[in-house]
């Protein structure tokens, strides 16, 4: 356990960097090495020293999709990328056609895929929740991976692993092309999975056992492989997130795919798992997996628009020993840091907040990494705090966690700080209305809405609001147990919450 705090006078630089939003990083929470380390032999790419994988798909080549032996796909359509996980994701999931195909064999007879015995390991999140956390599933059977073609007869020959269509369960099937209308599943097990949130899948297979893990753990296993598609269908390559004909999509993102041509060992992917986990649950995009979450905010417009404020998760502990004044109120500071460990597992951190004014209210964030520039990162708001108080934060998580001091530093009078623009809502700082939809920032955040999406172009967003031509708000509902009050021309007097 360490702490490290930088001098009062640091605030210099990252104040220039965002125009007097930010007064200071401070420290960790936890030794670095809380982190998980790679296991050696590792290079974050799922190989291991002890197999040697037949192909890899990293999808940093977001434009020729080529795997990472540099080899090109068959064909592909309608595919996207996205920076959630470690590094760009492929991104599978549209209303219309999209596949991703890569041959099973290359014309060097390089070897891809293996459908007899071999493991494929790979991420994946979803962009639904199952019916089982509140969502409605892919809507269909989606096919994670996939060569030939299920057919009723057994006419094509399949190889495929899915997952049903309410996001209950994954199933790994397939048949042989022998027109005897069998299909093989080889086994299923239940998942219960939300949007945006990487998990890790393993498949074994060979002629005496197949198993299936998640994040690292035996899920299940079945019998051994009897039945799988021949040459006239394996020459059709393989497909990542669709069927062939671009239908069935795992609706979902995919990252750093590796096969192998032989049942990896539970040992080995157990390893996997805890090398690359670290880099999706950090990556500063995740929100889904972020161990943080932002403290309830309370709002304002009266006088003086502000949107988020409040104690949110900060306790007052008490007054500091000697109140510090500075003759300007962005210049603040954290000091005097304590963390103490709880029997639970978690952290108590307790600071001070010197330098500022009275009257002012200085926004405390909480993250796990630091990024250049700290814009993209990903961060939380905890709450406002005062200068020359000492205020706690309770059951942090274990780990490398940054706080960063905030300042009342809002440019464009949009009710959001220059602080939170740069680091939660991501919104511009300088612009009111970022996405010009005719709804401010703040009102935006305080609405629900997506305030990087304009919703005027997007009719069939609008479910809370309505508004006429000139921008006037008509009528507002859905806001909690809060109140909005209009004059007659529709401009919103106050909020209450």
């Amino acid at each position: 356990m360490k702490s490290i705090r930088n001098e009062e006078h640091s605030p210099v630089s990252i104040v220039a960097v965002l125009a007097r939003a930010l007064i200071i990083a401070v420290f960790f929470i936890g030794a670095m090495n809380g982190l998980a380390q790679m296991p050696p032999g590792f290079d974050g790419t799922n190989s291991s020293p002890t197999y040697t994988p037949l192909a890899s798909w990293s999808f940093q080549d977001k434009t020729n999709w080529t795997s990472d032996q540099h080899y090109a796909p068959v064909s592909f359509t309608n595919l996207a990328y996205s920076w959630l996980g470690n590094g760009s994701s492929l991104v599978v999931a549209t209303n219309i056609p999209a596949w991703l195909q890569y041959n099973v064999v290359e014309t060097n007879s390089v070897t891809n895929l293996t459908v007899s015995a071999g493991s494929v390991n790979f991420w994946f999140a979803p962009r639904w929740s199952g019916t089982n956390e509140g969502g409605n599933g892919p809507g269909f059977f989606g096919r994670l991976l996939e060569v030939g073609g299920y057919t009723p007869d057994s006419s094509a020959g399949w190889w495929s692993l899915y997952v049903d269509d309410v996001g209950h369960n994954i199933y790994f099937s397939a048949q042989t092309n022998d027109l005897s209308s069998n299909v093989v599943t080889y086994l299923s097990a239940p998942i219960d999975w939300t949007t945006n949130y990487f998990h890790q899948i393993t498949l074994t297979f060979s002629a005496t056992n197949t198993a299936l893990y998640l994040d690292g753990e035996l899920a299940t296993n079945g019998p051994g492989m009897t039945a799988y598609p021949g040459p006239e269908a394996l020459a059709g390559g393989f497909f990542i997130g669709s069927s062939s004909n671009g239908m069935n999509s795992a609706s979902g993102l995919f990252n750093d795919v590796v096969t192998y041509d032989v049942p990896l060992d539970a040992a080995t992917i157990q390893q996997m798992f805890d090398a690359e986990y670290i880099y999706y649950m950090m990556m500063p995009g995740n929100t889904a997996m972020f161990r943080l979450s932002s403290a309830e905010a309370t709002y304002s417009i009266t006088p003086t628009p502000n949107i988020i404020t409040g104690q949110g998760n900060l306790q007052v502990v008490g007054s500091t020993p000697v109140c510090y004044y500075t003759t300007n109120p962005y210049v603040v500071w954290l000091t005097n840091i304590t963390v103490t460990a709880t029997a639970n597992g978690t952290e108590n951190v307790s600071f001070a907040v010197e330098g500022g004014q009275d009257g002012y209210y200085y926004d405390v964030f909480a993250g796990t990494m630091l990024t250049s520039p700290l814009g993209n990162g990903f961060w939380t708001w905890q709450g406002q705090s005062q200068h020359c108080l000492v205020y706690s934060l309770t059951n942090m998580p274990q780990g490398t966690v940054f706080l960063i001091l905030g300042s009342p530093f809002d440019p464009d009078g949009d009710g959001l700080t220059s602080a939170y623009e740069n680091l939660v809502s991501k919104t511009d700082p300088n612009n009111a209305d970022t996405d010009g939809d005719g709804i401010p920032d703040g009102w935006s955040v305080l609405l629900g809405l997506d305030p990087l999406n304009s919703i005027s172009t997007q009719p069939s967003l609008r479910l809370n609001y309505t508004y006429t031509t000139a921008d006037w708000l008509n009528q507002i509902s859905g806001i909690k147990t809060g109140t909005v009050n209009l004059d007659n021309e529709g401009n919103v007097l106050q909020a209450t919450q």
